[in-house]
């Protein structure tokens, strides 16, 4: 069992060093932007070396295809957005950006700001191919025409999922069946059984891992599900703010509430105010948490070589109802490809952009990422490879996706400035660490929002 153990943490930590290995260049022709005239592509450097190798051979089927020079150069997640307003600040920015991280907190600001080009001769196109929810969620505001245009090309989703260890429930008698779908029942079931697992003899045991701190991404995202659990919808379709809402004051505060009780009364490890976005995985991996919620796929993901592991003992649950009963509504971040206004190739990158987000490309791309992410195209998933019921992760996950929400930077550009603070992830450090109590977080947390919403006018 511990040699098993090891091999999963292994696994994903080799995962985790490829994803944030610095900086890599990559030219099929070897041609490189030294002589001005190649098209300059910035990309964040896969979770997996087949994602990696997906986007590779895209770029050079591209290339060749289309006869002209590409500069590829990948970047750590922790790097590329950096890098990337070094560049725009030196107006020298590549042709094309992505990054797994850019719809939070990047993109709507520079749509805002109109420094990305409009890219709705490309989207047009490809319109019929995306789901409605998908194109809700990538048309932004622009603060200098005052319209909404299509300013990013979106190519993959994601959204939370539960991950929990079967052999260590069924140590305690329990077994997938046992887990109940009503919102108070489920989490006091993971509560429950801390206990007799760490009669055990699990001393430093846990049964939930969940991110606390405020310099985690997965904080704020995570929460923001919860903020979903209770209804609470901080902007309307329209982009205005509804924080003065009395309902959703309560809903915000009751969220908070429900969240920070988790590490308040001892279920999740004390070190979790301090985790960074990897952690909550490092520590699910080494068996040290009974379940934890995770962004994307990227823990089973990192397990496929281990069949055993990722077929029978690491497995996917459903979030249970809402609170109210209802269905519960997945927040989902959708993730997109810009080309930049001051792009020196911009309609050489529209065809780029195009090429890749023709069905059978993108379909490329997402396989390599191992079911990381899910498609944003519904024939996509008509794929076998979405449809394996036998696969204890996809085949639930999958079922995420039917009902959803988008993040609210999508509906007001200035929520992506709550997210580059992480806000939520600050008020809830200091519910956890300061005894800071839900009303107060509450208060504190609108007050910020309010006072951005108001700096973004």
């Amino acid at each position: 069992m511990k040699r098993r153990q090891f091999t999963n943490l292994s696994l994903f930590l080799l995962g985790l060093t490829l994803a944030n290995c610095g900086q890599s260049q990559d030219s099929p022709t070897g041609i490189t932007s030294s002589s001005g005239d190649s098209v300059r592509i910035w990309w964040s450097q896969g979770f997996y070396p087949e994602e990696t190798e997906a986007i590779r051979r895209l770029v050079q089927k591209w290339e060749e295809d289309s006869g002209l020079p590409v500069e590829l150069t990948l970047y750590s997640e922790g790097d590329i957005l950096q890098e990337a307003e070094r560049a725009i600040a030196t107006g020298t920015p590549p042709d094309v950006l992505y990054s797994h991280d850019a719809d939070l907190t990047f993109i709507p600001k520079l749509a805002w700001n109109n420094q990305l080009a409009d890219v709705s001769d490309v989207m047009e196109q490809a319109t019929s191919v995306y789901s409605p929810a998908v194109l809700n969620a990538v048309k932004y505001l622009n603060k200098t025409t005052g319209e909404r245009s299509y300013y990013s090309a979106p190519i993959t989703q994601t959204t939370n999922h539960i991950h929990y260890w079967q052999p260590l429930l069924s140590s305690i008698g329990q077994g997938e069946q046992a887990i109940p779908e009503g919102w108070d029942e489920f989490w006091a079931f993971w509560e429950q059984a801390q206990a007799p697992l760490r009669n055990e003899g699990r001393s430093n045991f846990y049964s939930m891992g969940l991110p606390m701190s405020a310099s985690a991404s997965d904080t704020f995202f995570v929460f923001e599900q919860f903020l979903a659990a209770f209804d609470v919808e901080l902007v309307n379709s329209a982009g205005d703010l509804q924080v003065d809402n009395a309902g959703v004051r309560e809903g915000i505060a009751q969220a908070l509430s429900t969240y920070a009780q988790f590490y308040q009364q001892q279920y999740v490890p004390p070190e979790a105010t301090n985790w960074g976005n990897a952690d909550n995985n490092v520590t699910f991996l080494s068996r040290s948490t009974l379940m934890t919620i995770n962004p994307t796929l990227s823990i089973p993901g990192s397990q496929r070589q281990d069949q055993k592991t990722y077929q029978e003992e690491l497995l996917t649950t459903p979030w249970p109802n809402q609170p109210n009963g209802d269905p519960m509504t997945s927040v989902v971040s959708v993730k997109q490809v810009v080309i930049f206004s001051a792009s020196k190739h911009k309609e050489e990158a529209k065809k780029f952009l195009s090429y890749l987000i023709e069905p059978e490309n993108l379909a490329l791309y997402i396989k390599g990422s191992q079911g990381r992410f899910f498609p944003v195209m519904p024939q996509l998933l008509e794929d076998p490879f979405w449809q394996d019921s036998s696969d204890p992760h996809i085949s639930t996950a999958s079922k995420q996706f039917y009902r959803t929400r988008p993040f609210a930077q999508a509906l007001n550009p200035a929520y992506s400035e709550v997210q580059s603070q992480n806000l939520w992830g600050k008020v809830i450090t200091e519910m956890v660490t300061k005894d800071l109590s839900a009303q107060a977080a509450t208060d504190r947390a609108i007050a910020a929002i309010k006072t951005i919403f108001q700096d973004w006018q």
